[in-house]
């Protein structure tokens, strides 16, 4: 009885042993994928605080909530199960649909820099009055999580492609892990920055001359680190959107233009080897966002025609 006890007992340790070892694999993919995606998330964090304006102060975490918990459905409940069924049967659709995503991204980045140029929209009286309402918020929580679709929907399946080769239930819990981390990443960062000026007013009126000071300073400087990373957001956009498509038309056979960038951005990082490795980034980078805006602006003309066609 006892050696029998025995045996279960090692079986019960082996078993153990092999689902930690699994668990540490899960999340050591999960960490890979989730690095493959950061352009992707650095664009998510970027975009969401902007659908947090015009709110009163005891109402921005309530909507940053609803914000995140449709992110969260939207990884795990429709995008998931997608990529999933698709990696199964139909691989070769995942491509086409990352471009598709792609050139979403390229698009709303061409559209906001046309609006910076413009100088954006005038708003009216009754916009104005509008803003905070329950209706307000009703639509910018609803534009947040259209947004975040197209984002979490190029997070995964950016994800997906660096764990294709994993057994599907591996796959799968790789993903959720990923969807959770993202998810808590991006719109952690977010509650932060959007509350770190209420953080500055509160130690404005503290009691120490270093903490007034502090606060001040945080106060005055929020909307300039917002505005920064509104323009992060921009460019983010520009350059996911551009590498996705480079990588994309690379896929199809027509690798031209990405060995082009490649080498370019070599050889600027032998050119000054004490920096070669930011300057290969910076190059790279700064010619994804070119790709980016070439074709973003091509499709911000398509649509102007065909919507001045229809009027």
């Amino acid at each position: 009885m006892s050696g029998g006890l025995v045996a279960l007992l090692d079986d019960v340790a082996a078993i153990a042993r092999l689902a930690a070892a699994s668990v540490d694999d899960i999340s050591a993919a999960a960490g890979r994928a989730s690095v493959k995606a950061v352009g992707v998330v650095v664009d998510d964090t970027a975009v969401t605080p902007r659908y947090v304006t015009g709110f009163n102060p005891d109402r921005e975490l309530p909507v940053i909530w609803r914000i995140a918990r449709g992110s969260l459905r939207n990884k795990v409940v429709f995008i998931l199960p997608v990529a999933l069924l698709l990696s199964e049967v139909l691989p070769g659709a995942i491509t086409p649909i990352l471009m598709v995503g792609g050139a979403y991204l390229c698009f709303e980045g061409a559209e906001k820099l046309l609006e910076a140029v413009r100088g954006g929209h005038e708003q009216d009286a009754a916009t104005e009055a509008r803003l905070g309402s329950p209706e307000h918020e009703r639509q910018m929580i609803s534009g947040a999580i259209r947004t975040d679709f197209i984002l979490s929907a190029e997070i995964m399946a950016i994800s997906l492609a660096e764990v294709a080769s994993e057994p599907l239930v591996q796959r799968a819990l790789i993903l959720a892990v990923v969807a959770l981390l993202i998810t808590a990443l991006v719109y952690g960062v977010v509650a932060l920055l959007v509350k770190m000026d209420d953080l500055g007013l509160r130690l404005a009126r503290g009691q120490t001359g270093a903490a007034r000071a502090f606060g001040r300073g945080l106060v005055k400087g929020m909307p300039v680190v917002l505005s920064l990373l509104a323009g992060v957001g921009t460019a983010a956009m520009l350059w996911v959107g551009g590498h996705i498509i480079l990588g994309g038309v690379a896929d199809f056979g027509l690798d031209g233009p990405e060995h082009a960038l490649h080498d370019l951005s070599v050889a600027a990082g032998h050119a000054v080897p004490a920096i070669g490795g930011l300057l290969e980034w910076l190059v790279e980078t700064l010619g994804s966002a070119l790709v980016g805006a070439v074709v973003g602006f091509l499709i911000v003309g398509v649509m102007h025609v065909v919507n001045r066609g229809r009027h």
